[in-house]
């Protein structure tokens, strides 16, 4: 065990974080996300939901304040009339974190682009339709 270290977060996605450098992104998926048919480095952490692994990782991962957004969120299909209130849960973590930090909207496939040149895809536990985020690595 270490110090300070949430206990939330596995050796392997602390490995990962450690190895990304600024401008990397790390996806934060939700459990219907193809992540594994999308990247080929895919952290597993089954049961687990993204708001509470949002706000570990944010222990650790500073945000880019170079970018226009730090962070990116699907955006709902047209047509589809689900409202994803996790959003704004996610909001509140992040800007417990960086209060300056903005969240951009990606188009469904315009995401998934996003998520392949990502350098990890964190698939979770989390049920939440239109619940994935993307976060941007700044420097400490």
């Amino acid at each position: 065990m270490l110090k300070k270290i949430p206990k939330i977060l596995s050796p392997d996605l602390v490995h990962a974080l450690m190895k990304m450098g600024h401008g990397d992104e790390i996806v934060l998926a939700d459990a219907n996300f193809p992540g594994h048919s999308l990247h080929s480095n895919v952290i597993r952490c089954d049961g687990i939901g993204i708001p509470p692994l949002l706000d570990a990782i944010l222990e650790l991962l500073p945000l880019d304040p170079y970018a226009e957004h730090q962070a990116a969120l699907m955006s709902v299909v047209p047509g589809d009339p689900v409202v994803p209130t996790v959003w704004d849960t996610y909001r509140g973590i992040v800007a417990s974190h960086d209060a300056s930090a903005t969240l951009a909207f990606e188009e469904r496939f315009a995401f998934y682009g996003r998520a392949k040149s990502a350098y990890a895809v964190v698939m979770t536990g989390e049920e939440a339709l239109y619940g994935n985020i993307i976060l941007k690595k700044g420097v400490v």
